[in-house]
């Protein structure tokens, strides 16, 4: 996928150009159904034409950017299951330093 005036891609990701803010930032809600300016809401680094230059990106480029976040899913998921799960000890450790904060 080319780069455009509102989506760069950096280092294996694609991100709103003058920003930080993933892609997947802003189509993961879109497909929520949730409205460009109600996303804009969330990210207030950004400007609202961003916001509609990432959606018009998405979807002029749809069937792309849905397969590279479904392997961006599919790796995140492989990557914590193969995390360790914590031990018991340390699960202890947590449940009683909250017990703790709380009393």
């Amino acid at each position: 996928m080319a780069e455009t005036e509102y989506v760069i891609f950096v280092d294996g990701d694609y991100y709103i150009r003058e920003s930080r803010i993933t892609l997947a930032s802003i189509v993961y809600p879109f497909r929520e159904g949730l409205s460009a300016e109600t996303i804009r809401e969330e990210f207030s680094d950004l400007r609202l034409d961003q916001v509609y230059g990432a959606l018009a990106y998405y979807l002029a480029n749809q069937q792309i950017v849905d397969a590279y976040l479904q392997a961006k899913d599919h790796q995140f998921g492989k990557l914590a299951a193969d995390q360790p799960h914590l031990s018991q000890q340390l699960r202890e450790r947590i449940r009683t330093a909250k017990a703790q904060k709380s009393a």
